[in-house]
Order: C-alpha cells, then structure tokens, then sequence
C-alpha cells in the first residue's frame, strides 16, 4: 500500500462553516486519499462568521451564539477527518479581530483565533506557508477572474489562494530562467445558503473545488467535485 507523501499536498478550499455544501468534507478526504496527500492545506475562511459581518445580516439567520454553535458542530467531523492541518487564516476568519478593533477593544481582552474554536494541537494557524517552494495564503487583497496568478506574479513565486469563490484555475509563468505557477482552488461553500445571497445575481457562481500540489511543488491540480448533470448542483458523496 501506498504511503502518503509529505511533499504531496491537499489544499481545501474556503468552506465559511456553517454554510459549506453537504459532501465536501468527503470529497476532501477522497482527494486526499486517492492522491496520498501527507500535507493538508485550508486556505482559509474556515468559518462565515456571517452574523458579525460588516455587511447587511439576514434577519431571520442565526445569532451570533447559534452561528457559533453551528460551527463547533461542524468542526468536530473535520478534525477527526484531518488531524493535522495548516489553516490559513482568511478574511472572514479574522472577523472577531476586525470588529473590536473597530470598537476599540484591546488585544488582551481577546483570545486567540485558534482558542476560540478549539483547534487540535496539530492544527496550525497563520496567514501563509511554504512548503516546497509553493506559497500557500489566502489571497486577501487580490480579486478578478485571473487572481491567483496576479498573486503568483506579485509574491514571485509559485503560489496558491483561495479567497475569490470563483476564480478557480492554474496558470504558469515562464521567465528566463525558472517556471512558477498560480493556482486558485475554488471553495467548498452552498451557494443556496443565506450568506451568500450577496452573489445571487452574479453571473460566476462558486466553483466547489479542492487542490493538490504533487511532485515536490512542480505539479498543481485543480479537482472540481463532480456536479449532477440534470441539476446542476453539486452531487454530495
């Protein structure tokens, strides 16, 4: 039997829990699996944080305690599935932060990201890695159809981002002397939840994708989970 690699790597997309699609979790862990991925990358908006938003809340969603709850649910199956994992912390991750910073709290009234949703001890949380030369972040900051090789061009090295729901591709960048790569992963999110109504009448929909970087960080993939052909919606596995 095949060992998992350590220079293989899993990138999971933005799943903003609660809100992420039925079967994702799965479809991570058979990519995973299939590809024999040591290393496991979240590339961060691990949660929606939705109620505490700067943007208009549905009135009729969950408070912010019932959000929370939600999440702590959620969470226990993706620490079982994924013991070890290097979080990248996104946008919407670092919302509690924002919000009492705008009201002015200081930061040792404030427990740490990773304290307040219990991480396992072998879950990692920063705002980027590296592994193999690949940088792996959110991509807060970069936006349009193209941003994970704007993201790639400006850090000068192979990078990898999530972010942008549907900014999901590779594209590679020759220079003289070396070849780099930009890769954007998608997300793992039900767009038919409330939070994001924003993008209802947007043209480009989430693309539900994971990644994996193989060959020692020379070789990125983009692996969309599969859609039923009849619905459109993405099949839960």
């Amino acid at each position: 039997m095949a060992k998992y690699k350590k220079s293989s790597v899993l990138i999971i997309g933005d799943t903003h829990l609660p809100f992420e699609l039925p079967g994702y979790l799965g479809f991570c862990a058979k990519i995973r699996d299939e590809y024999k991925c040591g290393t496991i990358v979240h590339i961060g908006d691990l949660v929606d944080n939705h109620a505490i938003s700067f943007h208009s809340h549905d009135p009729d969603g969950y408070s912010p305690a019932d959000e929370m709850a939600m999440v702590d649910k959620k969470l226990v199956n993706w620490f079982n599935e994924f013991p070890k994992v290097s979080l990248c912390r996104g946008n919407h991750d670092r919302l509690v932060d924002r919000q009492n910073k705008e009201l002015g709290i200081p930061n040792r009234c404030l427990l740490p990201f990773r304290d307040i949703w219990n991480f396992p001890n072998k879950w990692e949380d920063k705002f980027e890695f590296i592994y193999n030369n690949v940088l792996y972040k959110h991509g807060t900051g970069y936006s349009g159809k193209y941003m994970y090789r704007t993201a790639a061009e400006r850090s000068l090295m192979s990078t990898v981002t999530g972010h942008g729901h549907s900014a999901a591709g590779t594209s590679y960048i020759q220079t003289p002397t070396r070849q780099i790569f930009g890769m954007g992963v998608g997300c793992g999110v039900d767009n038919n939840k409330y939070a994001f109504s924003y993008g209802k009448d947007y043209p480009n929909k989430p693309v539900v994708a994971c990644g994996v970087v193989l060959d020692k960080g020379r070789m990125p993939l983009l692996i969309p989970m599969k859609r039923n052909e009849k619905t459109g919606e993405n099949k839960s596995l």
